[in-house]
């Protein structure tokens, strides 16, 4: 059997993941790395016995035609750089998450791997997850009847990462386009992926990073900070999403927050049944007249085995034709929230999708 030859474009943090589940799936050969970084680069080359180390996309793909697939792990800013690369190398593409920057890179990339007739995969892992699995089927069964309510959050109360995460130019946004990003497509998910029709949101950036903000003057001036410790994007989003099925998601997501705690609950109500996800799954209905919740001993919260369930995903969407469980259409529905959100928090009206 031939073997796909795979290479990774970013080999920070996240890309540990997408290596790993390449290394063990014997349908591929982890064959180059690609990251600006050289000593990162190095080290990951390293640790993964990979030689063919690049700091260039674009020369990598000159050097390596032979290259069958790519999983682009970069900073936000370079997705559709390095993905748009890609394909036109004759590449098959894994996106992390966010797809783009915006709505309209998210549709061209979307626009470009139909065209050259590739598989597109987006990093929306949280579809993969047992409890994702669980609550779909819940309500494939009925048992939710008809939903027309959700709430998500995604809070933490000091766990800004820093680095490019807070720097607007290279990440997009803050926790909204970082985490906000995950819970609002899994609801969509859950509910069948109906379409964003208006959106009402808020965005607020008053307490920065934490760790970095030592003193009042910082927290009163956070562009006082050195270029490596900028941090200008918002600490804390909000919105409510209307959706063409008519139902409605109001969404909480925040880097710091003067909260007790951490916190990530999804909540999604019908008119037979709700689930809370927190983090595994419990059910609430009525039974015999009575409110009943029913929480189930088989485990369903996220693990992080799902992030070799999508590479495994991608890899049966080349070779065997396989649905994506998450599409580039999916991404570009996601930054069409996302940029409605932002806007809409700019100018203190709703946005019309």
């Amino acid at each position: 059997m031939k073997k796909l030859k795979i290479a990774v474009i970013g080999v920070g943090s996240i890309s540990s993941v997408h290596i790993e589940a390449y290394q063990n799936d014997v349908r591929c050969d982890l064959y180059a790395f690609c990251d600006i970084d050289e000593k990162t680069l190095k080290e990951k080359g390293a640790k993964y016995g990979v030689t063919r180390l690049y700091t260039d996309f674009n020369e990598m793909f000159e050097a390596l035609p032979e290259l069958d697939a790519v999983s682009v792990c970069t900073w936000n800013n370079a997705h559709v750089p390095a993905s748009l690369a890609a394909i036109e190398a004759g590449c098959h593409v894994f996106c992390e998450k966010p797809m783009a920057m915006n709505a309209k890179e998210a549709a061209e990339l979307k626009k470009a791997a139909e065209k050259a007739g590739k598989v597109l995969g987006i990093g929306f892992v949280r579809r993969f997850g047992k409890d994702a699995d669980f609550c779909r089927e819940l309500v494939q069964n009925g048992q939710l009847g008809d939903i027309y309510y959700a709430r998500a959050n995604y809070v933490r109360r000091n766990g800004n990462p820093g680095g490019w995460f807070a720097d607007k130019a290279r990440s997009g946004g803050g926790p909204l386009i970082d985490l906000g990003v995950h819970i609002i497509d899994f609801v969509r998910y859950i509910e069948g992926n109906p379409k964003p029709v208006s959106v009402y949101g808020a965005t607020f950036a008053r307490l920065y990073n934490r760790a970095q903000l030592k003193d009042k003057k910082a927290y009163v001036s956070a562009g006082s900070l050195g270029e490596k410790d900028k941090c200008d994007v918002e600490d804390l989003a909000s919105a409510m999403i209307r959706f063409d099925n008519g139902s409605v998601l109001t969404v909480e997501t925040s880097y710091s927050l003067n909260t007790g705690h951490d916190s990530g609950c999804i909540e999604i109500f019908g008119d037979k049944g709700g689930v809370t996800i927190d983090p595994n799954v419990v059910y609430h209905g009525v039974m015999l007249d009575r409110m009943t919740d029913i929480a189930f001993p088989s485990q369903t919260a996220f693990d992080g085995s799902e992030y070799a369930l999508e590479i495994e995903n991608f890899l049966s969407a080349i070779l065997d034709g396989e649905a994506l469980r998450a599409t580039a259409e999916d991404g570009v529905e996601l930054m069409k929230i996302l940029d409605a959100i932002y806007e809409s928090a700019q100018t203190g009206h709703e946005v019309l999708l």
